[in-house]
């Protein structure tokens, strides 16, 4: 071969591994260091290592890991503080908390969330966007031109506009007062409206988006307990939400089903599902939900409701609700759980343990594979690659 055909095959080479989608099988889990949660609270850890980020590609199993240090996160919730864009190659990670002042045993909020560029190996943190307070759940628009971040001691939306890796406040919208607690926000399949989790008011906030601009409705969606991870089913019909009750810690909780067909969206179903429900997702598929508690393992050893386990529940779809159909033991204090993006394996984060534990999907059966994957801190927020 020629000098120039040489030349010209490297040349086509290198264009199609850049223009390969970053996307893949991959999944961002963020680790973090300085909060304890096995004393039944939220405890400060002094002198804690730097948090981090465990890039997980499942291209291959199992699945390769990619680890990106001092990269501030949190544990303080809920686990849908990191979201992919639906082309794979942005992620935002929110930074809800930071020790102040350093070194001390409390903490205050944050208000900014981290551009990191996934289209590069390893990913890395290209700038930093200003919100309100305590930035925590955050989802993308379905074309991925505008991302919602809940603001926990806000009560706002903030609305990011994107243009590539360019990232920018576009909006806030109020939603509730910050004594309420906004935590979470799913973005609908059509693009057309949000849910945003109200915790402290126990509902759910209907947004409209239209022409690149939130809208707070005012409508009040009735949750079980104090709505928390929100999610919406692939084909837009259900909204769904989980979190803990008003009780003792040891009270069962329920998944609220939503119906947002219906002339005024409404609640129409309750499932219970354990103790402390942490996150929720749903399958690419929409046939199944996954939902992990949190079942006393996060008291104490002498607390009589201590547990050495959480339990990851599934869900199966039934019309239009969904039906328990298997429950499995998994580490201490779950916190995030996701489906990849071919929806053939789960990932469970267990907290204090630092490790993350990998299940297999197949005919609407999970099962452990035995799998697991040591992450450089305590894994707190978990999030997918959007299905193709």
């Amino acid at each position: 071969m020629t000098a120039a055909g040489i030349l010209l095959e490297m040349t086509l080479l290198l264009v199609a591994v850049s223009s390969l989608p970053a996307r893949g099988q991959i999944m961002l889990s963020g680790n973090e260091n300085k909060i304890d949660l096995t004393t039944g609270g939220q405890t400060v850890i002094p002198n804690a290592a730097p948090d981090s980020l465990t890039l997980i590609d499942f291209s291959k199993f199992p699945p390769v890991t990619v680890d990106v240090m001092n990269v501030p996160n949190t544990v303080i919730g809920p686990p849908s503080n990191i979201a992919i864009s639906p082309d794979g190659r942005l992620a935002l990670v929110a930074n809800s908390i930071r020790i102040d002042p350093p070194g001390g045993e409390k903490y205050v909020p944050e208000s900014y969330v981290h551009v990191i560029d996934l289209s590069v190996r390893p990913p890395r943190v290209v700038a930093r966007v200003t919100t309100d307070l305590q930035p925590s759940g955050v989802s993308f628009t379905p074309d991925g031109k505008l991302a919602l971040v809940a603001n926990r001691a806000s009560g706002t939306i903030s609305v990011l506009g994107i243009d590539g890796t360019n990232v920018r406040l576009a909006q806030s919208v109020k939603v509730c007062e910050p004594a309420d607690q906004v935590c979470d926000v799913a973005v609908s399949p059509d693009g057309k409206l949000a849910l945003a989790s109200v915790r402290m008011g126990s509902y759910l906030a209907l947004l409209h988006i239209e022409n690149g601009t939130v809208t707070a409705t005012g409508r009040k969606i009735s949750a079980f307990g104090q709505a928390y991870r929100v999610v919406i089913t692939p084909d837009g019909d259900l909204g769904l939400t989980a979190g803990s009750g008003f009780g003792n810690g040891s009270d069962v909780d329920a998944v609220s089903v939503i119906d947002l067909k219906a002339a005024q969206p409404r609640t129409i179903d309750y499932i219970p599902i354990g103790v402390a429900p942490e996150s929720i997702e749903i399958s690419p598929d929409g046939k199944l939900l996954a939902a992990v508690v949190i079942e006393g393992s996060n008291q104490p050893k002498d607390d009589p409701r201590h547990s050495q386990a959480g339990a990851l529940v599934i869900l199966s779809r039934k019309d239009r609700s969904f039906v328990k159909t298997q429950r499995l033991a998994v580490g201490r204090i779950p916190e995030g759980v996701a489906f990849t993006s071919d929806g053939k394996h789960l990932v469970v984060q267990c907290h204090p343990d630092r490790e993350l534990r990998i299940f297999e999907v197949n005919g609407g059966i999970v099962t452990d594979t035995g799998q697991r994957i040591k992450v450089p801190g305590m894994p707190s927020s978990l999030r997918a690659a959007p299905a193709k």
